[in-house]
């Protein structure tokens, strides 16, 4: 298995995670990894990006030079706004969220565990400002897409049998994607979807720290 720069898994995990998305979606980019997911929407389909700082429209990031500080994402990076977008405060932004108004979520994790439940606003012992809006979408959207790197910077699992640091949200994962593979919660457990192209399962699970149910057929993710 090729070792990856971190901006390259990044790209194919955004990428992956943009083939979720359908026609007519109304979709929360959560700060960090997630946010490049609007770089790489489908072509033939619209969709409307939610970002919880009081927009609804969000479009790619700008070309650098045309980039406009009244219009930022949730994690204060330049964004855009496409044709019949809108802004405004923070009260309807929730309301959209706890409304549930939300087709889509997707978050990073810290941590998150074959039964669904998701670790990803604080470590114990680090200074944080909050949970900020995380505990509203993955409980307020119809379906919960997690991107994240597969493995921590040292090599440990970030899908784990069972979440450690202080969990966001209990039983709200549905879909898992990485730059090694694409991972489905359901009842009986952790079912390998998908595996990058040139990875075996046998590695997906030498790096994940739950137990993985493989199918005889494994597809291949298309990146």
């Amino acid at each position: 298995m090729a070792t990856l720069e971190p901006q390259d898994k990044r790209i194919i995990i955004a990428r992956r995670a943009a083939r979720e998305l359908q026609d007519g979606y109304v979709v929360n980019l959560g700060i960090g990894l997630p946010t490049l997911v609007a770089n790489y929407v489908p072509e033939g389909i619209k969709v409307w990006l939610h970002s919880e700082n009081g927009f609804v429209g969000l479009g790619p990031a700008p070309a650098p030079g045309e980039e406009d500080p009244d219009v930022v994402n949730a994690g204060a990076q330049p964004a855009s706004i496409i044709p019949g977008g809108a802004c405004f405060d923070s009260c309807m932004s929730f309301a959209i969220i706890r409304g549930g108004h939300l087709d889509l979520t997707i978050l990073g994790a810290l941590e998150v565990d074959e039964k669904g439940n998701l670790a990803n606003w604080m470590v114990p012992g680090r200074i944080v400002p909050g949970m900020g809006g995380a505990m509203d979408l993955v409980v307020g959207a119809r379906r919960v897409i997690i991107a994240t790197e597969h493995t921590l910077k040292d090599g440990s699992p970030k899908i784990v049998r069972r979440c450690q640091l202080p969990l966001t949200a209990a039983g709200e994962v549905d879909l898992i994607i990485t730059e090694l593979a694409v991972i489905e919660v359901t009842r009986e457990g952790l079912l390998l979807k998908e595996v990058a192209p040139g990875v075996t399962p046998r590695e997906v699970q030498a790096r994940t720290g739950a137990s993985l149910i493989i199918p005889d057929t494994v597809a291949t993710m298309e990146i």
